[in-house]
């Protein structure tokens, strides 16, 4: 079953957030997917982690079309396909019901530092609900 997980972010730092998480997933050992919004986000996200932290080295690609990520450990990606076949599901944006249902484990953000932000979340983590998800907030 899906295990989906909220982040409580306070405020707008969710790039720093992805990189985290991808992180400490592949340091667990896990194939990581991180789904953005479009091409833009992608190659910000893709240029982003390679200097987020020094010292931090976390081997991924943004699946353009142009490189094989077959066997990456983390890949970002701006449509909803899972090319490494990652069991791990960084959400940057929303994403269909019926995508989630193919991780393991899914994160997605309650972003309480916009009040419009935060209902989308409270709505998404109701809908999981409802569809037999069992939605949690990390501590």
């Amino acid at each position: 079953m899906t295990r989906v997980e909220f982040i409580r972010l306070n405020r707008p730092e969710r790039a720093r957030v992805l990189c985290d998480l991808a992180e400490e997933f592949y340091l667990a050992g896990q194939r990581v997917l991180v789904r953005v919004q479009d091409d833009n986000q992608g190659v910000t996200l893709d240029q982003f982690l390679w200097t987020w932290r020094k010292g931090a080295f976390v081997p991924h690609v943004y699946q353009s079309g142009a490189v094989e990520c077959h066997d990456e450990p983390v890949v970002i990606v701006a449509e909803e396909e899972n090319p490494n076949g990652a069991a791990v599901l960084l959400m940057g944006v929303p994403c269909s019901l019926e995508f989630i249902r193919n991780f393991r484990h899914v994160i997605d953000f309650a972003e309480a530092f916009d009040e419009t932000c935060l209902a989308e979340s409270r709505e998404r983590f109701k809908r999981y609900r409802e569809h037999g998800f069992a939605p949690f907030m990390r501590e």
